[in-house]
């Protein structure tokens, strides 16, 4: 099964997991510091809250769509080169206490969406060229693109 991510900048982390928790009716999936994730049945989205600096206003941080397979990534990213659109492929990336593969591409309007697979529990936040506290680093340590963002 496929479900759309909503990747969420927030200053009150404590605050929207709460308000979240209300509004979907459960708890996170996974909760790290400055991190938590919800897997909603219904409808079906992976809404991600990153912990962003205090004061600032929710922002979008980025999109996605969860797939359940590697082979399914590899395709997207075929798909999608396939319609001329220029992507950005990781294997293995340590992002949002998670190890995924993905492949990145950009709306008109620069909006970063994901397609990625997880692959397995991980330890790190990790880290973003584009959003400090965001994901996104390569298990070799290259640092990521600047589509890049967290899964």
């Amino acid at each position: 099964m496929s479900r759309v991510q909503l990747a969420l900048r927030v200053a009150d982390l404590e605050g929207s997991v709460a308000f979240y928790s209300r509004l979907f009716g459960t708890e996170p999936a996974k909760r790290r510091p400055g991190y938590a994730n919800f897997a909603i049945a219904e409808p079906p989205l992976k809404l991600v809250l990153i912990e962003g600096e205090p004061g600032q206003d929710t922002r979008l941080d980025h999109l996605g769509v969860e797939v359940e397979s590697t082979e399914q990534v590899t395709a997207a990213a075929t798909r999608l080169q396939g319609a001329g659109l220029a992507t950005f492929e990781e294997e293995d990336t340590s992002c949002c206490y998670a190890l995924q593969d993905k492949v990145w591409v950009h709306g008109p309007g620069r909006e970063p969406w994901e397609v990625y697979v997880v692959k397995a529990d991980g330890d790190t936040l990790g880290k973003s060229a584009t959003a400090p506290g965001a994901c996104c680093t390569t298990t070799d340590s290259t640092p990521a693109p600047t589509a890049c963002a967290c899964g």
